[in-house]
């Protein structure tokens, strides 16, 4: 009974001790970059020995999937049932620009990083090239169809676009309603001169 009581513990600790390293690297990141961020640091924030953060990570790019993985479970990506019940184009491209703009705000500056650090650490792209898929197929279900003015669409959506915004002092949900209703205006036009 004993043993199978500190085996039970010890699985305990090792899974606090997991979460504190991907809290720790989570946190690192979106201080001061991907690139930038080493194991030591991370050992160092999470409270625990360098050899304990490569037990449970034994490469840097096995740190970086976690810590993902964590980010992505935070600030999940939109999918299409942020359509639901929206009846009309203007509703969606609205719909998909909060969605978009919401998840780089719960992201907290960490996508930017992410984007900042692909060529460093290509591992990064694989994360840049997810979210461009899902923003351009939501881009296209918004519309009805792919081509250039969902493509159009997914660019005005983009993490730069958000970034430039929040710059120039926007909140999130301001930056996304005035994206919408640029982006709602010109596709109007789109449609008047066809």
């Amino acid at each position: 009974m004993t043993r199978t009581y500190r085996q039970a513990r010890r699985g305990e600790t090792a899974d606090e001790t997991r979460r504190r390293i991907v809290q720790a690297t989570f946190q690192l990141h979106g201080e001061q970059g991907i690139a930038a961020t080493t194991m030591k640091q991370i050992a160092a924030r999470a409270g625990v020995s360098v050899g304990s953060v490569y037990h449970h990570f034994p490469t840097y790019d096995d740190a970086i999937n976690a810590c993902g993985a964590h980010a992505f479970s935070l600030a999940p990506m939109p999918t299409p049932a942020i359509f639901d019940g929206a009846e009309t184009r203007p509703e969606r491209v609205r719909r998909l620009a909060a969605a978009m703009f919401s998840m780089f705000a719960a992201l907290r500056g960490g996508f930017g990083s992410v984007i900042a650090d692909q060529g460093k650490l290509p591992i990064l792209r694989r994360f840049v090239a997810e979210e461009q898929a899902v923003r351009r197929a939501l881009a296209a279900e918004a519309l009805g169809g792919s081509g250039r003015d969902a493509e159009t669409l997914a660019a005005l959506l983009d993490h730069g676009a958000y970034d430039a915004f929040l710059r120039l002092g926007f909140t999130a949900q301001d930056a996304a309603d005035q994206t919408a209703q640029v982006a709602n205006a010109w596709l109007d036009a789109q449609e008047e001169t066809r």
